[in-house]
């Protein structure tokens, strides 16, 4: 049994509705967003280039519209990846308290960690019209680039 006298010393913030949290959090989103430069309206594109730069299991356009539409929370991993490559922190992002834009490098470009051999057994394993279309691919890909 807990005395009044124990509960006067117990500091309990005013419980915040999920709702709201989830509110809170579509706003700080869509602001980091925007900030960042992240020119993609749609729930698609920013689900995109989020899977570019996540290493996890990707989300949908439909887990990024409910980000978006205040229907949702992200994992704890997906929102430390968002603040990442939004340049602001984990904590503020989901709770909006703290530093908003803490100094930290931005990642600009998708990160991608291949093992050294990887590619080449993954082609190795694909059928002989996958294997033409990947190689077309890489020459046009070249030549894009003026490397070719």
């Amino acid at each position: 049994m807990v005395t009044n006298a124990a509960a006067a010393w117990c500091y309990c913030p005013p419980a915040v509705a999920l709702a709201d949290e989830k509110q809170g959090f579509s706003k700080r989103l869509r602001d980091s967003l925007k900030r960042a430069g992240v020119r993609h309206g749609s729930p698609a594109g920013i689900a995109r280039d989020f899977n570019l730069r996540y290493e996890g299991t990707p989300v949908t356009p439909q887990a990024v519209r409910k980000w978006l539409g205040g229907q949702a929370l992200p994992s704890q991993d997906k929102m430390r990846a968002l603040a990442l490559w939004l340049d602001t922190s984990p904590h503020w992002l989901r709770f909006g308290e703290g530093e908003g834009s803490p100094p930290r490098v931005r990642q600009e470009t998708a990160a991608y960690r291949v093992e050294s051999g990887w590619v080449g057994k993954k082609y190795d394993a694909l059928s002989d019209s996958h294997k033409k279309m990947i190689v077309e691919l890489i020459l046009a890909l070249l030549r894009l680039e003026g490397k070719r």
